[in-house]
């Protein structure tokens, strides 16, 4: 208990930082891709949390129409880029600092899959979704359903000041030499459909 109350005050401290440094690039970025992408470049989508509350995702947007894409070539290398080094995942620092998240924790699903996790699934949602995680530092989205659950369930059990470390570490790492980035024209990940057909 009283290491999640300090990973929470860790939390919202480098949120804190790393927004004020990263605001004026972030703030270009989305202004870029509102002149070129002709829409909202905030991407927002409701997300299951902590204790299996609802909130709202944010992330730069970078899936456009075909026919913006068709006028600006570069654009979708440009959001490709964005994707491979998670640099569309910065808005999720206003997340961290809105307590809807963590640094570090299993990934924030879709709601419509909530009705179909087995009760051993529902852990994921006893911790705070994280920006990274660790699944993400252990294949991101190739992974299989299974694999994804059981190592987000293993976090749970596990989660300590030590592994979160070793986890920053390693996104570190994966941000430098980016692994696991679904190809262009792919989801990030399959739907999940439930057990049965998942296994």
């Amino acid at each position: 208990m009283r290491y999640v109350i300090v990973k929470h005050g860790f939390d919202w401290v480098l949120a804190l930082v790393l927004l004020l440094i990263l605001t004026p690039m972030t703030g270009g970025l989305l202004l870029l891709l509102r002149i070129a992408g002709q829409e909202h470049p905030v991407f927002s989508q409701a997300r299951v949390g902590y204790r299996e509350q609802i909130f709202v995702l944010y992330k730069v947007k970078t899936m456009y129409p075909t026919e913006v894409l068709k006028q600006r070539a570069w654009l979708s290398d440009f959001c490709r880029f964005l994707r491979q080094y998670s640099i569309d995942e910065i808005p999720q620092l206003w997340n961290v600092l809105r307590g809807d998240m963590s640094l570090i924790g299993p990934r924030p699903l879709l709601v419509e899959y909530l009705p179909l996790y087995s009760e051993q699934q529902k852990k994921r949602h006893q911790v705070r979704p994280g920006i990274t995680g660790w699944a993400q530092v252990h294949g991101r989205n190739t992974l299989s359903w299974p694999k994804r659950f059981g190592l987000d369930t293993w976090y749970v059990d596990n989660f300590s000041l030590k592994l979160d470390i070793k986890i920053l570490i390693r996104t570190v790492v994966h941000l430098v030499h980016p692994q696991g980035v679904r190809p262009e024209g792919l989801a990030d990940f399959e739907k999940f459909q439930g057990n049965s057909t998942n296994l």
